[in-house]
């Protein structure tokens, strides 16, 4: 009989110091300066870049501020409400916006920029390339706009293995080989695959090796 883990892991905080910021160390700075009235900030770039990680580091640090922010993205149905009490407002995942969280997205920007409250915003594809409302798209391209470009491999070993000792796992470079060749340097994803690694260890009560690996995959698959 397999074993059941207990979801007794905590997932680390987002934070801007542990982003790995690689080539961008320029975004990093702008956000780390982001102060209230700042003109609207959007990062974009492909899925696994950590658009979401720093969007979260924003409004976990005004947390640890005592202030509060307005989450939104398009798991979110519309409409989406305001509270004049926000210190920051975040828009995640703008190229997937369906018609009324445009609308919503839309009111939100107006609602928060009138305020003086600062907007940052994320999506796969730059302003001029959103699919979306042409008063959203201009408003989203007025402010600071920032390319997030993904991890190379070195960052993304680092990375992995900081989480794998954070849990007091021990990924061996030979399960890290593997990890890397068979999967893209998605680091959102390859994070997922450790989650799932880690559980499969526990329920299997067998250390993390690639035959543990392959096994887990193979299950998966079927």
């Amino acid at each position: 009989m397999r074993q059941i883990p207990l979801a007794i892991g905590v997932e680390a905080a987002r934070t801007l110091d542990n982003f790995v910021a690689g080539a961008n160390a320029l975004a990093i700075a702008h956000l780390r300066a982001l102060s209230p009235q700042a003109a609207p900030v959007y990062l974009w770039g492909p899925s696994g870049a950590g658009k979401t990680h720093l969007l979260r580091s924003l409004v976990e640090r005004g947390e640890a501020q005592g202030t509060h922010s307005g989450w939104f993205s398009a798991a979110d149905a519309a409409p989406w409400p305001f509270d004049e009490g926000w210190a920051l407002v975040a828009i995640d995942d703008c190229d997937a916006l369906d018609v009324g969280q445009q609308h919503a997205a839309f009111a939100l920007f107006v609602e928060a920029t009138t305020r003086g409250i600062p907007v940052a915003a994320a999506g796969r594809v730059p302003p001029v390339d959103l699919a979306v409302r042409e008063d959203l798209r201009t408003r989203l391209g007025w402010g600071h706009v920032f390319a997030i470009a993904p991890l190379g491999e070195p960052e993304v070993r680092a990375t992995l293995r900081r989480e794998a000792d954070r849990r007091g796992i021990f990924l061996s470079d030979e399960v890290m080989d593997y990890l890397l060749t068979r999967f893209a340097r998605d680091l959102k994803y390859l994070m997922t695959q450790l989650d799932r690694l880690d559980e499969f260890s526990l329920a299997t009560k067998r250390t993390i090796t690639v035959p543990l690996l392959k096994q887990m995959l193979f299950e998966e698959e079927r």
